[in-house]
């Protein structure tokens, strides 16, 4: 992440559970978001319960700061997006958590400072409320159940803004194994080919070159690694040792049969 790019504020308007403070801060952390500001807390802050449901996910909840109006949370923003599920009297643009992250990370860029509000987990954010924002953030949900948690919410909208940054799979999981080079995947067709011969596969015979193109064409589209290229030579082996061994078992009870007569 650039070092100069802002994360959006997270504002929870009249959270009520402690809990659900805590997961919120979990999911920040999980997206690269810290700045949780908390405007009238139900149940005043700090609460120890935050901490216990954040998993470890401490600093938003270290440095969270409390305030006594969305106005006062809001003040030092120059971009605020409301997220609700509710339609609204307020004449606001209407967009998705993917939009609104592409919005709100060019914004950033542009070294505006940026926040999501978010309302109360029983009665969501009122008109009035939304009248300090520049646009309202839906989640797309099935419309026979649209209750999500404070904490879904978050997450949803976290994820979107992450995307806009790391847009590709995590280190851990791309892929690092080394392509099979050209001799090697030709070694392992000339091998197969051989066995496949051997063991009588390719009949009728005038059908050999099109079933070899498909066969070759099943592995292409696999774009074997190397590792994944001697594997395969090490099954044909395996095989063709093993058909040697039958073979080799019936021979010799063919030669017991006719030594037994």
């Amino acid at each position: 992440m650039s070092e100069t790019l802002r994360p959006p504020s997270v504002i929870l308007d009249r959270p009520q559970l402690a809990e659900n403070i805590g997961a919120v801060a979990r999911v920040m952390a999980n997206f690269g978001l810290s700045d949780l500001r908390l405007v009238a807390p139900r149940d005043g802050w700090p609460q120890k319960r935050a901490w216990a449901s954040a998993s470890g996910a401490d600093w938003p909840l270290d440095n969270a700061r409390v305030f006594a109006t969305i106005a006062e949370a809001t003040a030092d923003l120059q971009r605020v997006y409301a997220t609700t599920a509710r339609p609204r009297e307020a004449r606001l643009p209407i967009i998705t958590p993917r939009e609104a992250a592409a919005e709100l990370h060019a914004a950033a860029a542009g070294e505006l400072a940026t926040g999501l509000l978010f309302g109360a987990e029983r009665a969501g954010l009122e008109t009035v409320d939304i009248a300090f924002c520049q646009a309202i953030v839906t989640i797309p949900i099935d419309p026979r159940f649209r209750s999500l948690n404070l904490a879904q919410a978050v997450a949803i909208n976290g994820y979107e803004w992450r995307a806009t940054i790391d847009a590709g799979a995590p280190a851990a999981f791309a892929d690092t194994a080394e392509p099979a080079d050209q001799a090697e995947v030709a070694g392992f067709y000339a091998h197969l080919e051989t066995e496949l011969e051997a063991a009588g596969f390719f009949f009728p015979p005038e059908k050999t070159p099109s079933m070899v193109r498909n066969l070759r064409s099943i592995f292409s589209r696999a774009r074997l690694s190397t590792q994944e290229a001697r594997t395969l030579r090490g099954v044909v082996t395996a095989l063709t040792k093993g058909r040697g061994r039958v073979l080799a078992r019936l021979a010799r009870e063919r030669a017991a049969k006719q030594a037994a007569k």
